[in-house]
């Protein structure tokens, strides 16, 4: 089985600010991540190759130093990994980004089963994945909890507001992960020195047959025109009082000059 697993380098949100004067994101400083939701695909990725063989590719576009995510994933038990880094590719929206990705898929060629996490922590859209099966051409399931595979037949999990949905798809197929679908495993000391040992290769804009007019920020139709902190909301008022009868009479009297009670 022949799988690719799509992964992004974020800024860990715990630790974004942002700028009160300009209302960007303040990114020095802040350390990168492999987006979780992508962790949860590399490892379904790896159970589903241990169960019936195979190899996986992990791709991601970004800067340079997205490598350091590759490197993490391939310590996991990937077997290989490409970075798709060229400043032609900056800018770009969930539309280029998806496809660049798709673009990337094609020249690996046969590829069974590309997942994704359901989405990146710092832009939440979940469109990525969808996207890229939409430029592939192949079916997809979104918010698969649960894969099985059965020959060239996937049985899935899929989680929704009101419970699971039970679906069955042919392969090539695109699905995106949730959080509950599994926990990733960590990375092995072995595993680290044979990532960090590993070369990478970086596909440029040269490397993959694209139309120049659909990547980075030309062919990105969407804009962020402003980001900005909601202000924060005013804190409750602190009832005092010597005995909890008093106060509880306090809360009442409060409560019905508001009109609530």
């Amino acid at each position: 089985m022949e799988i690719v697993v799509c992964v992004k380098q974020v800024p860990d949100t715990a630790e974004i600010k942002v700028d009160p004067e300009t209302n960007t994101l303040i990114r020095q400083g802040v350390p990168s991540i492999v987006n979780p939701f992508d962790k949860n695909a590399v490892e379904a990725a790896l159970q589903l190759k241990e169960k019936h063989d195979g190899k996986i590719t992990v791709i991601s576009m970004g800067p340079p130093q997205a490598k350091d995510a590759l490197k993490e994933c391939l310590a996991m038990g990937a077997d290989e990994a490409i970075l798709i880094s060229d400043r032609a590719f900056g800018g770009a929206d969930t539309l280029a980004t998806s496809y660049t990705l798709a673009s990337a898929i094609k020249k690996l060629g046969k590829v069974d089963l590309v997942i994704c996490g359901k989405q990146a922590i710092d832009g939440d859209t979940a469109q990525v994945g969808p996207e890229i099966a939409e430029h592939l051409g192949i079916p997809q399931v979104t918010y698969v909890s649960k894969v099985e595979a059965d020959g060239n037949i996937l049985r899935v999990e899929r989680e929704h507001e009101e419970g699971y949905e039970v679906l069955e798809i042919s392969m090539p197929a695109l699905l995106t992960v949730v959080k509950s679908i599994n926990e990733p495993r960590y990375p092995t000391v072995k595993g680290t020195m044979k990532a960090n040992r590993k070369e990478i290769p970086v596909w440029t804009v040269n490397d993959l047959e694209v139309d120049a007019a659909k990547l980075g920020l030309k062919g990105s139709p969407t804009q962020v025109r402003k980001i900005f902190v909601p202000p924060s909301r005013t804190q409750g008022e602190v009832i005092q009082a010597e005995t909890a009868r008093e106060a509880v009479g306090l809360l009442i009297q409060k409560l019905t000059e508001a009109k609530i009670v």
